[in-house]
């Protein structure tokens, strides 16, 4: 506990110093946390809506403006007899044109213009989950599409997969550009740690002539790259709640639109500890690869 006390004393004293040439890993390491503290709220709000979504996954089965009761029998018989489905409910094409103008008013009008009503019937099929697990749900969505009466069957996993697909490419793409930025700033850290050591020289080398312990010398600059690096993160943490807020405040009625009627959320508690442990992590290393240049 003491060698730390001492460290971390120190090693404040030595930011504050050094404050001019600190400023510039402190400003690295926030851009690195920046991008990566961006990518996880960005992912993490699309994550909650694809978890909410697939938990209420379902097909529907569209059916052609002349398919018969018997056809539509037919199709709501197989589908209840295969214990695929969790509840089922059929919309006929003046309740599909009433669900369209009440949830697009926005386009509302573009129904207007037809003589005759454009949208099919559609019975549409809640799946239960551990038949969609399973694969007989599919099973089920490929015989129904072979019914006559059926003009087509759209199934929510198909689009669902593909965005969690491309949400894994921007995720990566994403986490390689944070750890270049971070190793980066681990290198800045290094050298700002550098400079301060150099001009401690003299201190450091009375030190060893009396016998202080390697981790008494060093210890200070790991101590000032760690604090530098809680700093960068704090400060980008900061930033990233005024840029969230500033979205919310200005898209907040569109994204809510956007994500089902939900709101946008800010990073939860642990993602953004991990953060400020992340940008502490990138300033120790950079302060110890500068300290040991000490002796």
């Amino acid at each position: 506990m003491r060698m730390l006390d001492y460290a971390l004393r120190e090693g404040w004293a030595s930011l504050w110093r050094g404050r001019g040439s600190s400023a510039f890993a402190i400003v690295a390491i926030a851009l690195a946390i920046i991008v990566l503290g961006s990518l996880l709220l960005v992912t993490w709000n699309i994550e909650r809506l694809l978890a909410r979504w697939t938990s209420a996954a379902e097909f529907s089965v569209y059916l052609q403006d002349e398919a018969t009761s018997e056809q539509r029998g037919a199709i709501e018989a197989l589908i209840d007899d295969s214990r695929v489905a969790d509840g089922r409910e059929y919309v006929s094409k003046a309740d599909a044109l009433t669900r369209f103008r009440r949830e697009f008013t926005e386009l509302a009008s573009l129904a207007t213009g037809f003589e005759d009503n454009p949208f099919p019937a559609s019975v549409e099929v809640r799946i239960r989950p551990d038949a969609d697990n399973d694969g007989r749900a599919d099973a089920l969505v490929r015989r129904v599409a072979t019914l006559p009466g059926v003009a087509d069957v759209r199934y929510d996993r198909e689009w669902l997969a593909r965005i969690a697909s491309g949400l894994a490419v921007v995720r990566g793409t994403g986490l390689a550009l944070a750890l270049l930025m971070a190793l980066a700033a681990a290198v800045t850290v290094a050298s700002v740690v550098r400079l301060g050591l150099q001009a401690r020289r003299d201190e450091i080398e009375i030190m060893q002539l009396v016998g202080s312990p390697i981790a008494f010398i060093r210890g200070p600059f790991v101590a000032e790259g760690v604090l530098q690096g809680g700093v960068g993160a704090s400060i980008a943490l900061g930033l990233l709640w005024l840029g969230f807020a500033a979205v919310r405040a200005g898209w907040g009625v569109d994204l809510g639109a956007l994500l089902d009627g939900d709101s946008m959320q800010f990073l939860p508690a642990r993602f953004c500890a991990s953060l400020v442990a992340g940008g502490m992590t990138v300033g120790g290393v950079g302060g110890f690869a500068a300290a040991r240049h000490a002796v």
